[in-house]
């Protein structure tokens, strides 16, 4: 089977089909044995969470050189995707620019995305795309945009991974749907009371491709406990989560929400996209219904 993208969930959302993730927030093994491993994992993306574990990038290089020797995918592509969760917050815009090195350092080990966690003004989500960014990159510069920020140095190590030419690489690493060839992934959590009353203006920042509500912090923010996984939310976690989510439809980027086994048809069908809490089960399911055709 051959692959039409490099990034197999951005292939997955450019045709409206949900996308399943699996990896927590820290304790990931980034060696080169897990990568061969995981080459062949049944979700669609990988997250490795570094906002609490490691920022081991020696171990995220031997990671992604595993899954290039383990794979390709069942699904045709060289690699799984690999979103990594940075360890800056996205407090302010001087925050974000001060520990750029973070998205540096990061992308040049061959991943297909970040996500920023504690999002919070729409200064600092501009902050991050841009510094994700080549310069050569023009789509969404002069609207609301300026040019990237990040350097030449960066490509060889990252093009490997793909399988590209370092000129293939930096004209593809750009973000989607911003750049429609774009291979990046750019996501943002909403974790706190503060970035609650910048919702709208965060998600309307060129760049972006998915974008949550994060409960369990939201939760503490607001000063209340998350409770388990099945206890509803808090209604102004509720709240928060329905504005993401509309603000994410407005403005073309995908929605990333939980289901069960029970009810992932129905919060498909609501509208998320990218799926998190989730497990081969849940994955099959929601496969089933949207109809899926690419191997898993």
């Amino acid at each position: 089977m051959t692959a039409n993208r490099i990034n197999r969930a951005v292939e997955l959302l450019s045709q409206d089909q949900p996308v399943y993730y699996t990896g927590g927030h820290t304790g990931a093994i980034l060696t080169h044995e897990q990568g061969v491993k995981d080459a062949k994992t049944w979700a669609d993306y990988i997250n490795v969470g570094m906002e609490h574990g490691p920022f081991d990038m020696n171990g995220l290089r031997d990671y992604m050189s595993g899954l290039v020797d383990g794979g390709p995918t069942n699904s045709g592509h060289r690699t799984p995707t690999v979103i990594v969760e940075a360890p800056v917050d996205g407090s302010t815009e001087e925050t974000i620019r001060y520990n750029a090195w973070q998205f540096r350092q990061i992308l040049a080990r061959g991943v297909h995305g970040i996500l920023l966690c504690q999002a919070e003004t729409a200064d600092a989500v501009r902050a991050f795309v841009e510094c994700c960014r080549y310069p050569r990159a023009a789509n969404g510069v002069g609207y609301g945009l300026q040019r990237g920020t990040r350097g030449v140095g960066s490509e060889p190590e990252a093009a490997t991974v793909w399988g590209l030419t370092n000129p293939e690489y930096i004209a593809k690493a750009d973000p989607y749907p911003l750049n429609p060839d774009g291979e990046l992934m750019l996501g943002i959590k909403v974790e706190s009371v503060r970035g609650v009353s910048n919702i709208e203006t965060m998600l309307a920042v060129p760049g972006l491709t998915f974008a949550e509500c994060g409960p369990g912090d939201l939760h503490m923010s607001y000063g209340v406990d998350r409770g388990g996984p099945n206890v509803p939310f808090d209604p102004r976690v509720q709240e928060a989560s329905e504005r993401v989510q509309k603000a994410c439809e407005e403005n073309g980027v995908a929605f990333l929400g939980g289901g069960t086994a029970e009810t992932i048809a129905d919060r498909l069908d609501a509208g998320i996209r990218v799926v998190s809490g989730s497990n081969p089960e849940i994955a099959a399911i929601g496969r089933a219904h949207t109809g899926r055709t690419m191997a898993v």
